[in-house]
């Protein structure tokens, strides 16, 4: 994925396909949020109730497009669209929040091979208030 990025080929679905893949290895978003710090402050079972369907649904969907339609979504219309969901079980609107969702994930990565990962952090940083990125980092403790 970080070679594809480098050489400037774009995020497609099939690459969007893999990533949830790699999610569903990894335990589920479940999984993922118990391991992330910070949400071990959320109430117990909140992680429990992230609902993993939703990306079996979004693989169903992805696995009834063309290779064509997966490399360049764009090129969906109403019919194909509506090939699409009845091959995957699902509704327009599911689709429709897949494309939109898959177009936010290509922004992100359009940004990382723009300037990086340094570039994000750098603008989160200033956004946090300090070269910590985290308010008052770097001077003295405010009380």
């Amino acid at each position: 994925m970080a070679a594809k990025i480098k050489k400037g080929k774009g995020f497609d679905l099939e690459d969007f396909k893999e990533q949830i893949k790699q999610m569903q290895n990894m335990g589920g978003m479940a999984s993922i949020m118990d391991k992330m710090p910070g949400l071990g402050a959320l109430p117990p079972g909140a992680a429990k109730m992230v609902d993993d369907s939703l990306f079996r649904k979004m693989e169903a969907i992805i696995n009834s497009m063309t290779m064509k339609e997966r490399v360049n979504p764009d090129i969906l219309n109403g019919s194909r669209k509506r090939r699409i969901t009845l091959g995957s079980g699902t509704d327009i609107q599911d689709l429709n929040r897949l494309l939109k969702q898959h177009k936010q994930m290509q922004k992100v990565m359009k940004k990382m091979k723009g300037g990086g990962l340094a570039n994000m952090m750098r603008g989160l940083s200033s956004k946090l208030g300090g070269p910590g990125g985290f308010p008052g980092a770097g001077g003295p403790p405010r009380f």
